[in-house]
């Protein structure tokens, strides 16, 4: 089954600054410094990065902080935690924004 995402699709993503090296270079230069070890280690990184990945349902970057976090010494069970985090995050504020559909109902009368 054909998928529209593809694999391969992956290795192309620093084509994405051949039309403006310049905000790549910049883009990648913040990248680079984001995830250098800092406050946090780089593993604790790569988790949140793959928590977020599939808070924002990327395969791309599924793909690669999987392999990342993997990398970083994260076992499957802590990126399935991580991935339950994110899902419980997107989950809770799904159901807080319902607050404004209580707020306009209450104002319209209903």
């Amino acid at each position: 089954m054909s998928s529209y995402y593809k694999t391969a699709d992956l290795a192309k993503f620093p084509t994405m600054g051949e039309a403006a090296p310049e905000l790549w270079e910049k883009f990648m230069s913040y990248y680079s410094a984001v995830f250098q070890e800092g406050a946090l280690s780089t593993r604790e990184k790569a988790l949140i990065a793959l928590a977020v990945a599939h808070a924002l349902q990327c395969p791309y970057c599924i793909e690669a902080y999987t392999r990342e976090s993997l990398e970083n010494g994260s076992n499957e069970e802590q990126m399935t935690e991580a991935v339950h985090v994110a899902a419980a995050i997107r989950g809770g504020a799904a159901l807080v924004h319902g607050v404004q559909m209580k707020n306009i109902t209450a104002k319209l009368g209903f």
